[in-house]
């Protein structure tokens, strides 16, 4: 399908404010995906374009995470494996599966995510026995839900992070972006290869997305949990927001 210029220009900008968001706290899918509904892309498209483009926000992140030391291999490279196989498992079930069964128990997931956000951790709270098992758990069971479904998958992460391995939002958020760029990059093999990556539209997109996650994760890096916190609970509440017009209308 052909898009004009000026819709292309206008989804690069978009893209590019969904970088910084989705580095920061997650979410900018919020963005890009009605973007690409309103420039008259097809759901099944849409949602393969969006992935083509988010990848290279999420990897942008991850690379300017891994420069600032906030990534170790030991931790990113499992996490990374489980993952892109969690992804893969998830996209391979989202033509076989109702996704609209999923919206209610989303809603209700991120509104407990805004309210463990705004929650201090528990007094004394430590890193669990085995970290390194809990943060695959994690990336298996959140990449899976990233490859069927998608919204809030970075916050989802973020929260997990804080509350299961004991993480302060800066470092929560960093090792979001190594489980988010695998979940993206399967999902981007999987669509890809079923023909539901328009990537005309898609390379453009990825230009912004690159540039906002480079701000985004200049912005966590600079400004620390305070920042992740607040807009970790903005975009739950949007995302909160957006499902629930969707389930009722």
């Amino acid at each position: 399908m052909d898009v004009s210029i000026a819709t292309t220009g206008a989804l690069v900008g978009v893209a590019l404010i969904a970088g910084c968001v989705d580095a920061i706290a997650g979410g900018g899918g919020l963005l890009t995906l009605p973007a690409l509904a309103t420039a008259g892309l097809p759901w099944p498209l849409a949602l393969g374009t969006n992935k083509g483009q988010s990848v290279f926000g999420s990897g942008a992140a991850t690379w300017r995470f891994a420069r600032a030391g906030k990534l170790g291999v030991r931790r990113s490279v499992p996490s990374f494996v489980f993952g892109f196989a969690g992804a893969l498992a998830g996209a391979a079930l989202v033509s076989q599966l109702d996704d609209d069964a999923l919206q209610p128990v989303i809603i209700g997931l991120l509104c407990v995510a805004a309210v463990l956000v705004l929650l201090p951790r528990p007094r004394g709270a430590h890193p669990p026995r085995h970290p390194l098992r809990v943060a695959s758990g994690i990336a298996l069971l959140i990449g899976a839900y990233d490859g069927f479904f998608g919204p809030g998958t970075g916050t989802l992460l973020i929260v997990g992070f804080m509350w299961l391995l004991a993480e302060p939002p800066e470092d929560a958020t960093a090792n979001a972006k190594v489980i988010n760029f695998a979940s993206n990059l399967a999902s981007v093999a999987w669509f890809a290869s079923h023909g539901r990556v328009l990537w005309a539209i898609s390379l453009p997109m990825a230009a912004g997305q690159f540039v906002g996650a480079l701000i985004g994760a200049q912005i966590v890096l600079s400004k620390g949990g305070t920042v992740v916190r607040v807009a970790a609970v903005a975009v739950s509440l949007a995302m909160v927001v957006k499902l629930s017009y969707q389930l009722i209308s």
